[in-house]
Parts: structure tokens; sequence; C-alpha cells
């Protein structure tokens, strides 16, 4: 299975790489860009993604989830060569697109194609695996970018040679993805049912174990034979609405902690704090590294937490550090310990954000949607994060110009708390239940409450 994570390892190292090219790249003797075309360069990929999320969804559930993948690679390999070769700022706005559309559709079939293949009590591991893959695609990105700024300094073309790496790991999960099996709820819903069991005994520890969840699979579609392919027009059905809502509402707000713009801005703050440009390169990787670190320590919490109790957990702690770099950049602007401050502080909000919200935002998402809505669904939420995720890329350059640090990261803080009173309201649990326990009861939600309040009425 980690071979089809790479499609996260790509999707972090092409999100992660123009964190250090962009200051190259922008020099006048290459493509001479502008503040403007710089939030462009970089928000361009992520409008991609947005769209890719939206074709990626709906591309496997037609094609499948492995077949999509592999359809994937071979655009992330070509993609990422024709960025490394743009010769102006045109040219490169449509490879970071195509690149984007890579990007947004790893983005939804990946963690699902996870999420239908794992069993129950390691669902939650594998795919936070794919966030792991994420964060060490980007950690690698800030390294390369590192090493190859430091080796080759003074070479006019730096920003090339960091873009051109990505192709390598698209070859990986290409071939790689060739020798793995379809998802076996994909399968079933296509009606392959002998090919369906046949994956599961597989894929399972015992015959036994595979022939249940193949039963639990067929009652649960047995449960909707009589209904049709959700469409667009069933999004107003109020138990997918309740879910969809809740989807896009914690798709939404991850992002807007300001996530993003440390990942693509980080050489930037850190430079604007008062780091050199080699120096604030270097200093990025240790929030590469710290991502890492938080994403492998998910892992132990999950094992520890609840889903809801770790997304409040993330919301708090990411709030809380934003709200430390504002106060830092208004009172200790000046302090010749102030680098370090927001460096240490950019660190400490990474450790939050990878070890309680990244990961557990596409695990939450891959539970929360029900199969039969899952390639729509997920593609919908994932619209909402790149497009969030958009909006972030696109102006915080000029956020930072005209309000500073200090203002910025204000804005983000305002953010964090609606967050945290969204998350404690409306997110449900879905620990130790299976995906269609976790359908059933939003399918039955509504009548749950309609009964209570019945009970209470008559208790009147």
């Amino acid at each position: 299975m980690i071979i089809s994570t790479f499609g996260g390892l790509l999707f972090g190292y092409d999100t992660g790489v123009i964190n250090g090219a962009l200051p190259y790249m922008s020099a006048p003797d290459q493509l001479n860009l502008t503040p403007l075309h710089e939030g462009m360069v970089v928000s361009i990929l992520l409008l991609g993604a947005a769209t890719g999320s939206i074709c990626g969804g709906r591309l496997s559930d037609m094609l499948g989830r492995r077949h999509n993948i592999i359809c994937l690679a071979v655009l992330f390999f070509f993609a990422a060569i024709g960025c490394s070769m743009a010769p102006s700022f045109e040219v490169m706005l449509v490879t970071r697109f195509l690149l984007g559309l890579a990007v947004g559709g790893a983005s939804v079939t990946v963690p699902t194609y996870l999420a239908e293949i794992a069993p129950m009590e390691r669902r939650g591991r594998m795919v936070t695996q794919n966030e792991f893959m994420i964060v060490t695609g980007q950690f690698l990105a800030f390294v390369c970018n590192a090493i190859i700024a430091i080796v080759l300094a003074g070479d006019p073309y730096i920003w090339r040679y960091m873009l051109a790496i990505c192709a390598l790991p698209a070859l990986v999960l290409f071939f790689g993805m060739l020798r793995l099996p379809e998802s076996p709820r994909w399968l079933f819903m296509k009606g392959q049912l002998s090919d369906s069991l046949g994956v599961l005994k597989v894929i399972r520890t015992s015959k036994e174990r595979a022939i249940a969840e193949f039963n639990e699979i067929q009652d649960m579609l047995q449960e909707q034979s009589i209904e049709h392919q959700i469409t667009y027009r069933d999004l107003t059905t109020p138990w997918v609405r309740r879910i969809m809502l809740i989807g896009i509402g914690i798709a939404i707000f991850t992002q807007l902690t300001g996530v993003n713009s440390v990942m693509y801005y980080g050489t930037q703050i850190l430079t604007k704090a008062g780091f050199s440009r080699e120096g604030a390169l270097i200093a990025n990787t240790l929030n590469g590294l710290t991502s890492v670190c938080a994403v492998a320590f998910c892992f132990y919490l999950m094992t520890k937490l609840k889903r809801r109790t770790q997304m409040l957990a993330g919301f708090c702690g990411t709030t809380t550090a934003l709200l430390l770099i504002t106060l830092s950049s208004h009172f200790l602007s000046e302090s010749p310990i102030f680098p370090f401050l927001i460096l240490g502080l950019t660190i400490l909000f990474l450790a939050f954000m990878q070890s309680c919200l990244g990961p557990m935002l596409w695990l939450v998402l891959s539970e929360i949607i029900p199969l039969r809505l899952r390639g729509l669904g997920y593609g919908i939420c994932s619209f909402f994060v790149w497009m969030a995720n958009f909006v972030v890329g696109l102006v915080f350059p000029v956020m930072l110009s005209s309000l500073g640090l200090d203002m910025t990261f204000c804005i983000f803080v305002v953010i964090g708390l609606v967050a945290i009173a969204f998350t404690k309201l409306f997110l449900p649990e879905t620990k130790g239940r299976s995906l269609e326990e976790i359908e059933s009861s939003f399918r039955h939600h509504g009548q749950c409450c309609a009964q209570a309040a019945v009970k209470t009425d008559d208790s009147h």
C-alpha cells in the first residue's frame, strides 16, 4: 500500500518546492516576476487542484480508484517536466495549472482508495499514512531546495532543478500501481462481485473475515438498491446535506488556519523576520522536519484520542501559536531574537497542525462520506479545500506586504476561533465505527432527533 501514497509524496513535493524556487524564479534574468505574479504562480496550482478534485472524484467513480491514480502519475510526470522547462511566466502558469490538476486528483483518489481497501482497525493509520507522505514530500522539497541553493550557488537555473526532481516519484507511482489491486468496494459498486470478494480474500487476514466484510458491503448497498445514483440534485437530501456541510466546513477551516502561508511562503516569512535568503532556506527545513515528526506522532495520538477531540486540540493549538506570532510581531519585531522567535512559533504551529489537523481532515472526510456519495462528495469537499488554499496562496503576499506579519496572522487567529466553535458544535465522532455504521447514523439522524422531540413533548 505504500506505493499508492506516492501520490501524497508528489502532492507534498509539488506544493512545497515553490517555497524555495520562487525567489530564484522571480529574478530579473529569469521569469522576472512581480509580487502579484508570484502569488499567481503559487495559487494557479491550487486553482488547478480545486478543478482536479472535482474531476478526480468523478473519474475515480468511472475508471476505478487504481486506474485513476495511474493516470494521475502520468500527468504528474509531464507537468513536472513542463514546469522545470517553462520559458516564460505564461507557460509556467499553464504547466502549474496542469500540475494542480494532478495534485487535486490525488488528494481525492488516494485517501479514498486507502479508506476502501484498509481493514477497519487500520483505516485511520493507512489514510493518515498518505498525510505522512504529503509532509515528507514537503520536507524533501525544502531539503532539496536548501542543498541545491548551496551546491549550485550562483547558477541562474537553480529553480529549474528544484522543479524537475518531482518527475522521479511520479515514475515510482506509475509502475507501483500497476501491481496493486482495485478497491473491493468500487468493484462491488460496479457489479463485479466475484472480483470484489477475490480482492478481499487477498488483502484480509482470513477468508472468513473477507466474507463477513463482503456481506456487510452487500447489506449496505441492498439498503440503497431502490435509490438511484447520487447526483448534484440529491445534495439537497437532509442527511446528505448535513454530511456535505460538515465536510465543507472542516475542509475550509483547516486551510484557513494559515498553514499554507507557512508551507508556500515560509522562506519569505523568515526573510521578512530577519533571516538572509540562504539562512531562511536552511531554517525552513526545520518546518518540514517538524511536519514529518508531527504526522508520525499523529499515529500515536489516534490510538489515544477520539477524532473530534484531536481536531479540537489542533485548532486550539494552532490558534494559540498564531496569536503568539501576532503579539511577537507587534511588540518584539526590533528584538535580535525576533527571527528565531518567529521560527520557533511556526514550528509550534506546524506541530499542532500536522499532528492533529492535517491528517485528520482527510481521514474524517473519508469516513463521513458514504460509499455511494464518495466520488462526488469527496470531490466537492476537496474542491473547497483547494479553493480556500487558493485564496490564502493568492492574497497572502499582498497581505504580508501591506498589513505586516502582525495583522496578517491576527486575521488567521479570528478564523481559528470560529473553527473551534464549528468543530465543537457540528463534527460527529467516527472512531471505532465501520464506514457502513457511520453512514447509517447520518441517515437516521433526523429520525432520531424527531423521535427525541416527540418524547420530550409527550413528557410535558
